[in-house]
């Protein structure tokens, strides 16, 4: 279930990344993370159906510090593409 992320609020500069990575990587969660130069988080995640479901549940959440103001998820099937793995979780620079 390849899912897009993009998060918005107080969402950089207080670890939001770092502590998405490890929670992915604590639901065996594929994908990636990063940072965007409008503010916002954003990430594409893979795995099971609930994992990912639990995931973006902590993305409303996030580390400490943050102030979630919204989070959009839409599916990401166009994302996923020309053999992309999403076996780990990786944190990608800025764009």
């Amino acid at each position: 279930m390849a899912t897009h992320l993009i998060i918005s609020g107080t969402v950089q500069g207080i670890g939001y990344r770092e502590s998405m990575r490890q929670e992915a990587q604590q639901l065996g969660v594929g994908g990636w993370v990063r940072n965007r130069r409008d503010g916002t988080v954003e990430a594409l995640v893979d795995g099971d159906p609930d994992a990912v479901r639990k995931l973006i549940l902590w993305a409303h959440q996030g580390p400490r510090g943050a102030r979630i103001s919204g989070v959009k998820a839409t599916g990401a099937d166009e994302t996923v593409d020309s053999g992309e793995t999403l076996s780990g979780f990786e944190i990608r620079p800025t764009v």
